[in-house]
């Protein structure tokens, strides 16, 4: 007995969504088992990125070792992963001090993070700091400083976690960044060159370390957006649809839920390049590399 052809595409429709349903359940298991036991280190834990990471990994079951320049606001965060949690499932995190504003303290801090456990499996960079100015009106102090929190100290703690992956021969390093360490954006020049020079260490790492079973990871995205959502209006339709779709994607930012769950997302599956961004500044970074072929690694080796 055949189907009606009527019947054929919301048959397919009912079955297209019972493979994704089935599929979102598999890797929403996966993600905690994956992770299950690992020594996880998230830096800046006490931000919303930070904090929602937090959440991820330790409802997986990770060694959480989480880091922030605030003992009290790392404190708050220990309570509210403890307080409703299985001991039976979970670990109890441990806390470190970690502040890269104070670059002459952050290598008896590495050492510490290290010493939690011994190991890193999973390091999770987060620390960021960001400045919207005119270059004239910034100060060398300035710069130097945004160059130790979103440069010197991500890089001095990968170099601190990285004998350890080295002898075993194994390990994961995330570095949360941002697209404007792939472009140029005016009125963030301090900002920018941090990124910048991030982005080219941990590209960099990636090729040295990938000999040793280690994986370094970029997870790039546009604006942090923690305001609340609005609420859903209806209104008339808007007389230019295409310039309000645009300025919509350049306002929307990325959700800290949205921007853990794609950093779980990067360690479960091994990703080593994640631009999380809307359509616009995507585009952006293509007609930025497409202008630019003369700077690709291999028209560099040729």
């Amino acid at each position: 007995m055949t189907l009606p052809s009527v019947a054929v595409l919301p048959l397919l429709v009912v079955v297209a969504a019972g493979v994704y349903y089935i599929y979102n359940e598999v890797m929403r298991y996966m993600s905690k088992s994956l992770v299950k036991n690992k020594v996880v280190v998230i830096t800046d834990a006490v931000s919303g990125v930070g904090t929602e990471c937090a959440h991820l990994f330790h409802k997986g079951g990770a060694r959480l070792i989480l880091c922030g320049a605030s003992w009290d606001k790392l404190e708050s965060l220990y309570d509210s992963l403890t307080n409703d949690a299985d001991p039976r499932e979970t670990f109890a995190p441990k806390l470190v001090i970690l502040d890269f504003s104070d670059m002459d303290s952050v290598e008896e801090m590495v050492s510490e993070v290290v010493e939690c456990y011994g190991c890193v499996d999973v390091l999770i960079c987060n620390s960021s700091v960001k400045l919207k100015a005119p270059v004239q009106s910034v100060s060398l102090e300035l710069d130097r400083n945004i160059m130790d929190i979103n440069y010197f100290g991500p890089s001095s703690l990968a170099k601190g976690v990285l004998p350890t992956m080295i002898c075993r021969r194994s390990g994961h390093i995330v570095l949360v960044t941002s697209i404007h360490g792939r472009l140029a954006v005016p009125f963030r020049s301090s900002y920018t060159a941090s990124k910048h020079a991030a982005q080219a260490f941990f590209d960099c790492l990636r090729a040295e370390v990938e000999e040793y079973g280690i994986l370094v990871s970029t997870v790039s995205h546009t604006f942090i957006n923690t305001s609340e959502p609005l609420p859903v209006k209806e209104s008339a339709p808007k007389a230019n649809t295409l310039s309000a779709f645009i300025a919509s994607q350049l306002t929307h930012g990325v959700r800290p839920s949205i921007l853990a769950n794609e950093i779980m997302q990067t360690v479960n599956r091994k990703k080593k390049e994640v631009v999380l961004a809307h359509p616009v500044p995507r585009v952006a970074l293509l007609l930025r590399s497409s202008s630019h072929p003369s700077s690709s690694p291999c028209s560099l080796l040729e």
